[in-house]
């Protein structure tokens, strides 16, 4: 039977320990046993289903895992106490002094940050390419690479990763593609097209109500059991722990996922073809004008759209500036960093969650100061919204003229 990620998360079965629907939470950060020798048979990865200290996982993490397996189509699991504890764990696992790495050049800032200033002390160097440019990811590769990293769907430019194509490139190479799919849960499922590795921020679209930090790794299973081996795994020595409780109520939130992110795309799709209207400079994969459009669409789950993010450029840091605080006051959302909260959020990004990334790179990938990323909440009434934007648009000069009659300034 062909995978169907909301099917998935509609037949999750976990009782509670006394039959309740929902699984009890595991309020202990370490378990007992029996006897001294199961003990010692779990210490060396003999025993499995049982749990030794909640570092290395406990039943609430363990939960949510499986569920985060299933959305994905991977064997296994593994949660951290943030996206960037997932990133950090898998690079650290697969790369050792002397590897090197060939990433997406547009890639969320701390991704950035990390592979550019931090991995390069323990030997580990990377170079940034243009992730749609085939040719140039193959001139990138050197005897040496052992990571294809990209992001589905980029931030903040909202570039497609081919993945089908990157995953024959990294399976002839022998290297290891890892995909963040933080932005396009449901919408693409990056295992189904060659992904050897999925990445998560939890605190996104999945937990969906901006109250929670979380990270997960979907993979193999030997990839899984090698980032919490006792010894040498990256997931259990660092200490990227996610609390039981956090597990849990990320585990509640996610079996909305998929109404949330068909509203959040329709919203998306909704703004992003009326501005495209008033003719401003509006990115989104769902527009047919969009460069990746037609990968989107063949990489995609159809029934969940192009998902929730969407950018308009208003061509300066003071107009960026002038409009979103605006929008804030006309309550049309929240300046605010981070994505798939019910309300919408809207940030500038050059200046936000990719300014580690220095300008002149930012220029070169074409991260305009004025670039601001929207990720659109669950608005009931997205015309109402359109016309409020349009008139903050108005307002501060980005625009002249009204597409909305009832458009009143």
């Amino acid at each position: 039977m062909a995978h169907n990620p909301a099917n998935n998360i509609q037949d999750l079965q976990f009782f509670g320990e006394f039959g309740g629907v929902n699984p009890s939470i595991s309020d202990s950060s370490t378990f007992t046993f029996m006897t001294a020798k199961a003990m010692m048979d779990t210490f060396e990865g003999d025993q499995e289903g049982s749990f030794l200290y909640s570092r290395h996982s406990s039943p609430s993490t363990e939960y949510l895992a499986k569920a985060l397996a299933q959305l994905e189509n991977t064997a296994s699991a593994q949660v951290y106490a943030s996206g960037m504890g997932a990133i950090s764990t898998t690079l650290m696992q697969l790369c050792k002094q002397g590897n090197h790495i060939v990433s997406s050049r547009t890639i969320y800032g701390g991704s950035y940050a990390f592979m550019k200033h931090f991995l390069p002390q323990f030997g580990v160097e990377t170079r940034f390419v243009d992730i749609t440019d085939l040719e140039a990811i193959e001139a990138a590769i050197q005897p040496n690479t052992k990571v294809l990293y990209c992001e589905t769907l980029s931030n903040p430019m909202l570039e497609v990763a081919d993945i089908e194509a990157l995953s024959k490139i990294a399976k002839q190479h022998q290297i290891c593609l890892v995909v963040d799919n933080t932005f396009t849960p449901l919408c693409i499922t990056p295992a189904n097209h060659g992904a050897d590795v999925v990445i998560h921020s939890l605190t996104k679209f999945i937990n969906g109500s901006s109250d929670a930090v979380g990270g997960a790794i979907c993979g193999s299973h030997e990839f899984i059991e090698s980032v919490k081996n006792v010894n040498n795994g990256a997931g259990m020595l660092l200490g990227q722990t996610m609390d039981s409780l956090r597990a849990a109520s990320i585990l509640k939130n996610l079996r909305t996922l998929p109404i949330r992110m068909q509203k959040h795309s329709a919203n998306a799709m909704y703004l992003t073809s009326y501005f495209q209207e008033l003719e401003l400079k509006c990115t989104y994969p769902g527009l047919q004008n969009h460069k990746g459009n037609n990968t989107f669409q063949k990489l995609g789950n159809a029934e969940f759209g192009f998902s929730g993010i969407f950018t308009l450029d208003v061509g300066s840091i003071e107009k960026a500036t002038e409009f979103m605080e605006l929008m804030q006051h006309e309550n049309v959302g929240y300046l605010a960093v981070s994505l798939g909260f019910y309300k919408t959020l809207f940030s500038a990004s050059g200046s936000s969650t990719s300014s580690e990334i220095p300008e002149d790179e930012q220029q070169e990938m074409g991260l305009s100061p004025g670039l601001v990323r929207f990720s659109i909440g669950l608005d009931h009434d997205i015309k109402r919204t359109a016309i409020q934007i349009e008139k903050c648009l108005m307002a501060c000069g980005v625009i002249s003229k009204q597409k909305n009659s009832e458009l009143s300034v």
